[in-house]
């Protein structure tokens, strides 16, 4: 351990004393792409969880925000409980160890897929029913352009030719415009299955978590204001998992038809475009998790992001996108462009 190390453990067992746990013993928790760390605190039978967010850089307060408003609203985010914005702690609801990917990878996968993912939509329908707050960041074409632009950076595999970017830029330009118009609601960005948890009916004091209360949010801090879309494509094309067959146009059928004011072709247009723009963005994240943080797992994850890129592409507004892969990436070996 560091001597950078050895102080931020030094840091977070001081917050956790300040916050009355200081007694607790600690145990850290599976982490994920990014610096973030989690501990659960475990005092008798009373458990919480210790977000680490390091700064410079990092900061938990966007997460306490966005809990605070989430929870405001009737949904299950977890309760902060105290934090520590300078230092880059916050003491957080433990929601349990029962995500949807866990779920789904046990035994009752094939019975329990369909009303997870409904419950899942639910959410999204009674969340994009309510107007985005006002002071949210929004998804504009420029923000989510340079998003894609990560690909280029990481996963082409050879340096950046000029017009290459130039192309890249005009394919993506019109789609992305597209995508964006129409009103914006509260999208939590990584809304997928490895961050939605399936909680007891019940909580904690006889809490009521029925309805759309029953699903466990985390991984928020993100949150933009954007296109209904965005969230659904990033549920039903997960990055990490494949669905059961015909549940992603299930669902896509589910959040339709509970919206009989939404612009269906509309719709349909900005999930492929935003699903496509997603999946380029997350091959680049990949690679560069891979390049530079030294994580390769990862990259097992890059044919189903290819498969659900190719998915999007037969959608004609992405016509131009397509073509630039065409030319640029004509051939793809083991998920990876050469």
């Amino acid at each position: 351990m560091s001597d950078l190390d050895r102080e931020r453990e030094r840091q977070r067992r001081a917050f956790a004393a300040r916050a009355g746990w200081g007694d607790a013993a600690h145990r850290t928790l599976a982490g994920d792409a990014s610096a973030r760390r989690y501990e659960r605190l475990t005092r008798g039978d009373t458990t919480v969880v210790l977000m680490d967010e390091p700064p410079p850089g990092h900061s938990v307060s966007p997460f306490v925000r966005i809990a605070r408003l989430l929870r405001g609203m009737g949904y299950s985010a977890p309760e902060i409980f105290d934090s520590d914005e300078a230092l880059g702690f916050a003491l957080l609801e433990d929601l349990g160890d029962d995500t949807f990917s866990a779920l789904l990878s046990g035994p009752d996968a094939s019975f329990l897929e369909r009303t997870l993912y409904e419950a899942a939509i639910d959410v999204l329908i009674d969340l994009h029913r309510r107007p985005a707050p006002p002071d949210l960041p929004g998804y504009d074409p420029a923000w989510l352009m340079s998003d894609a632009a990560l690909f280029l950076e990481t996963a082409t595999g050879d340096a950046v030719e000029p017009a290459m970017a130039a192309e890249f830029e005009t394919a993506w330009h019109r789609a992305l415009e597209e995508a964006t118009q129409g009103a914006a609601v509260l999208c939590l960005r990584d809304f997928h299955a490895g961050n939605l948890m399936w909680l007891p009916a019940r909580g904690d004091g006889g809490r009521d978590r029925s309805g759309v209360g029953r699903v466990g949010l985390l991984d928020f801090q993100d949150a933009r204001a954007g296109p209904a879309a965005y969230d659904l494509v990033s549920l039903l094309q997960d990055a990490r998992r494949d669905l059961g067959d015909g549940v992603e146009a299930a669902m896509v059928a589910r959040y339709l038809n509970a919206s009989p004011d939404l612009d269906e072709a509309a719709f349909r247009a900005a999930y492929a475009i935003l699903g496509a723009q997603r999946a380029v963005r997350i091959i680049g994240v990949f690679h560069r998790l891979a390049k530079r943080d030294s994580k390769p797992a990862y990259l097992a994850h890059l044919p189903r992001l290819w498969r659900h890129l190719d998915t999007n592409f037969v959608h004609p507004s992405l016509a131009p996108v397509r073509a630039w892969f065409e030319r640029w990436c004509p051939k793809r070996t083991g998920g990876r462009a050469p």
